[in-house]
């Protein structure tokens, strides 16, 4: 028997919060039905496709392997859903284009804001949404087509991605005052690696670059403490909790008058390079070609 398609998305939504929840009973509750009415809906679904989506336990609910595929494809339908909304509203009030940005949060923090700021003054009219997400993932999300346009690192793999150079920056040691190393102007990356370190959490890029360079020096990276933004680095870094590796551009003066050091690496890997990529240049909306000229000729 084919599966029918003819799915509503209220009945997707509803899906999406039992198995969030994993409960048919805080569904209810955070969709404001009884209890009755939400199972209902879910046995009604599972007829109209014809598939058992979830296992009824005595305390909750498990998915079943149907379940489980649901779920990813009800969020995709329901995100470009709603992104269909966003989009039309955004028409409705003279908006011509939207462009979907995903970036690192070194781009985020050294670079987008003054760019940004550049491009919008001369082209009002165009909508630009920026996601700060990990390289890895922004890549992905080109890739998918879930972002426009994607700005990571390099030292990411990006096959079947358009990209070009969209700005270089350096890498440079955070140590507090009195710290052995804050003496020094510039150091090697060897010669940090008997201390304590504060690091962004797992698959970033800039971790990922730290962990394959103490690697090759046969040696493991210290990690003390794994935070996820660099200011939470800088706080730890304070409070003399360990050392850091920072862009350049995220060290500013106020948190060097907080009692920092910065001090240059002397490896060559410390200088890197942030690309900016889409799926296929060619293929972009007018808005968002623009967009990404923009950004390979800012720096």
């Amino acid at each position: 028997m084919p599966v029918s398609l003819d799915h509503d998305l209220h009945s997707l939504r509803l899906f999406l919060v039992v198995a969030e929840t994993g409960s048919l009973t805080k569904a209810a509750d955070q969709t404001s039905l009884t209890l009755s009415a939400v199972s209902k809906r879910i046995s009604d679904l599972e007829k109209r496709i014809d598939c058992q989506l979830l296992t009824r336990m005595p305390r909750g609910i498990e998915l079943t392997a149907a379940g489980r595929g649901l779920v990813v494809h009800a969020r995709q339908v329901l995100d470009r859903v709603s992104r269909m909304v966003h989009d039309m509203n955004d028409f409705a009030v003279g908006v011509r284009g939207h462009v979907r940005v995903w970036a690192n949060t070194s781009a985020i923090i050294q670079f987008i804001p003054q760019d940004m700021h550049a491009f919008l003054s001369n082209t009002s009219a165009v909508k630009i949404s920026i996601e700060e997400k990990l390289s890895g993932e922004i890549i992905k999300a080109v890739g998918e087509g879930t972002a426009d346009i994607g700005i990571f690192a390099d030292n990411v793999p990006a096959p079947g991605i358009d990209k070009e150079v969209y700005r270089q920056d350096r890498l440079v040691l955070l140590v507090p005052v009195g710290h052995p190393l804050a003496a020094s102007t510039e150091v090697s990356f060897v010669e940090t690696l008997d201390y304590e370190y504060v690091g962004l959490s797992d698959g970033s890029s800039l971790l990922a670059r730290l962990t394959n360079a103490a690697f090759a020096y046969d040696r493991v990276l210290n990690l003390r403490i794994q935070v996820r933004s660099f200011d939470a680095i800088c706080r730890m870094i304070e409070q003399g909790l360990g050392i850091g590796i920072l862009p350049e551009g995220a060290v500013r003066a106020e948190i060097l008058e907080a009692g920092l050091r910065a001090v240059y690496l002397t490896d060559a890997w410390s200088r890197r390079t942030l690309f900016i990529g889409a799926k296929s240049r060619d293929l972009l909306s007018p808005e968002a070609r623009r967009f990404f000229d923009f950004m390979t000729t800012s720096a």
